[in-house]
């Protein structure tokens, strides 16, 4: 195992994207348990895209037109729907009313939907783990499927070190109805963007 691929695997993580986006609303709406909730769904989220690299199927999206349009224009339904959850929630509105929100179940499932339905991942991870396989496991599953797993579990913790920072700073936050609403917004307008970006996605 490389440095190198443990320090690349970290800065795509650290970058700000759907999952990012959706573990520190929740953690900013709900507190540090919910975010974890966030943070182990989005990170279940990855694993069809590992496997389907793994198994080679990730080279089906790459090459078929008809497969990849279904997954991304899923994916942007879901993105525009959890953008509209946001701005109609009253969750991260009236956090001192209603703390509990969805369960921890319901949670998990949004933040896994979130990836599962991502067609990048599976090309990601066809393009990523390759460069970080030395010749002598060339072609192994398992060592392909050992990089994966470090990679998800470096997702699961910056996600929760992101929940555990929006849920500081929820206690900050939640006397002041402009900041919340300023929030919403950004969190709502986050997910649209990725949704309309997902969109003009090429294949």
């Amino acid at each position: 195992m490389t440095p190198e691929y443990l320090l690349t695997s970290l800065i795509v993580i650290l970058l700000p994207g759907t999952g990012v986006i959706y573990t520190v609303a929740v953690g900013l709406a709900r507190g540090f348990r919910p975010s974890v909730a966030a943070a182990l769904g989005c990170t279940f989220g990855i694993v069809p895209a590992a496997v389907a690299s793994i198994l080679g199927l990730a080279a089906v999206f790459h090459t078929s037109t008809i497969a990849f349009l279904i997954i991304k224009y899923l994916g942007v339904i879901y993105l525009f729907y959890m953008a509209w959850s946001i701005i109609r929630d009253k969750g991260i509105k009236q956090i001192e009313e209603d703390t509990t929100g969805k369960s921890y179940l319901r949670t998990a499932i949004d933040g896994t939907l979130l990836n599962v339905l991502n067609p990048k991942l599976s090309l990601f991870f066809l393009a990523f783990l390759p460069q970080f396989v030395p010749k002598a496991h060339t072609g192994s599953i398992v060592f392909l499927a050992y990089l994966a797993s470090l990679f998800m579990l470096l997702t699961f913790i910056v996600f929760v070190l992101y929940g555990a920072f929006a849920s500081t700073a929820r206690k900050y936050i939640i006397d002041s109805p402009a900041i919340i609403l300023w929030l919403k917004r950004v969190f709502a307008g986050a997910f649209g963007f990725l949704g309309l970006r997902l969109t003009f996605a090429e294949q």
